[in-house]
């Protein structure tokens, strides 16, 4: 199989035009619940892959064909304002399902709880000739839409990028998904934050940046 993509969690392999394997690298990784909520959320009209078929650490799944938002913003940087909004679009549809009683709360409500990604950055979208789809959904919880909304902020927020024209590309793609989009995160931002400073997949230049600007600040620029 070619491995067309790898994660911090998982690698993804082309098994034919199609479809592509998804397969994690640790046994705990809930596979069932993850496809459960992907079939949830295609059926309320949200953009997913489709699933085909899942075994234990592995899915099967719709192989997308197109940039994600990431290697779009470098490609077309030009581009920065409309995908930040785009961004805040795909939130504010998401945060308007209900949760099912049956996926796990994170960042809980008094009682109304919305579906959260909890990982949707540019990264997790895939621009196809259909709109977006968004991919990767091992993190997704139910909540309170605002802490889904500041984790984006501040996983994109504290990522390295490289040179002075990356990073001014970030604020100003940050800068449109915080004013396109119809959830205040500042609530949530140092629950985010201590968030992703308990990641162990968090490097140390990001945990720098955390402690730093997150913790301090209602909404990192």
């Amino acid at each position: 199989m070619e491995l067309i993509a790898r994660g911090r969690d998982a690698d993804v392999f082309a098994l034919d035009e199609h479809r592509v394997l998804r397969r994690y690298r640790h046994e705990e990784r809930p596979t069932d619940r993850e496809s459960r909520l992907m079939a949830h959320l295609a059926a309320c009209g949200y953009p997913v892959p489709e699933v085909y078929e899942v075994t234990g650490t592995d899915m099967v799944l719709e192989r997308l064909t197109g940039p994600t938002m990431l290697e779009e913003l470098a490609r077309r940087p030009w581009r920065v304002r409309q995908l930040g909004r785009m961004l805040a679009g795909l939130h504010d549809r998401l945060h308007g399902i209900p949760a099912p009683d049956w996926l796990p709360t994170r960042f809980g409500t008094a009682g109304d709880d919305r579906v959260l990604h909890l990982d949707l950055h540019p990264g997790n979208v895939i621009l196809t000739g259909h709109g977006p789809v968004v991919i990767d959904w091992s993190n997704a919880r139910a909540g309170d839409p605002a802490a889904d909304v500041a984790m984006t902020l501040v996983t994109v927020g504290g990522a390295e990028v490289p040179g002075l024209a990356a990073r001014l590309g970030r604020g100003l793609l940050l800068q449109a998904f915080r004013s396109a989009g119809g959830t205040d995160p500042a609530p949530r931002i140092r629950d985010a934050a201590d968030a992703r400073l308990a990641d162990p997949n968090t490097t140390a230049a990001e945990a720098a940046w955390l402690r730093k600007h997150a913790a301090a600040a209602p909404v990192p620029r």
